[in-house]
């Protein structure tokens, strides 16, 4: 340490005060505030298009509670909805109501769907003159087609196993009978049985019947065209 004249030790000098360092001004950068309004413009845009698809709601008919097939509709059975109804998808319109009202369920119908026009029909599914035939179809035996109402289908007479063993009717053509599917139910828990209602003729009905019985029916989809 370094001594002043009169001996004693010289003190430290005080530092003046200290500068803040410079800081230079970041230069703003052209393409990143382009890119800012851009994002902005962008979201102000979403927003536009969600409010206006949220604003853009069509009445509907609903389903509120369980119609069967061929069931005549009333207006217990309906209810309405404003939903956002995309164009592909057919739907009653809440204006019409009152239209379906009386017609008959063509499927079966479950609470909280939509009502299609193609779900309704003017006709009753059993036409005068027809009978029904419940034909129960082991799991082996459905066939892997969805049964819809309306498909034709032909009810096969089979032999009985010890007619088949003996071949009695092996060169002659098997015995059927022409039907139309009303309803076809889902499989029964357990046992996968399906149970489907044909129509038949009333002759034939009773025969069915009989086919049914003695589980010597099979039933086979017709082609589309009837040929």
């Amino acid at each position: 340490m370094d001594a002043s004249p009169n001996g004693l030790p010289q003190q430290g000098r005080v530092a003046g005060p200290v500068a803040p360092p410079r800081v230079s001004a970041r230069r703003r950068r052209p393409g990143v505030i382009a890119l800012s309004l851009a994002l902005i413009a962008a979201g102000g845009a979403g927003v536009a298009v969600l409010l206006l698809q949220v604003g853009n709601r069509t009445e509907v008919v609903t389903v509120v509670r369980d119609v069967q097939v061929g069931q005549v509709l009333t207006e217990d059975d309906l209810g309405k909805a404003s939903v956002a109804l995309d164009p592909a998808v057919k739907a009653v319109r809440a204006d019409n109501l009152t239209s379906v009202v009386g017609k008959r369920a063509a499927v079966e119908l479950k609470p909280g769907s939509l009502l299609a026009p193609s779900q309704l029909t003017k006709d009753n599914l059993v036409k005068a003159g027809e009978q029904l035939v419940p034909i129960g179809l082991k799991p082996e035996q459905v066939p892997a087609t969805a049964l819809v109402p309306g498909q034709r289908v032909e009810l096969v007479h089979v032999p009985a196993q010890g007619a088949a063993d003996s071949g009695k009717a092996s060169d002659i053509s098997p015995e059927t009978i022409e039907g139309r599917v009303v309803k076809a139910s889902s499989a029964a828990p357990g046992t996968g049985i399906v149970v489907v209602d044909v129509a038949t003729t009333a002759q034939e009905g009773p025969t069915a019947a009989a086919w049914v019985s003695a589980g010597t029916l099979r039933l086979v989809l017709a082609a589309p065209d009837g040929e």
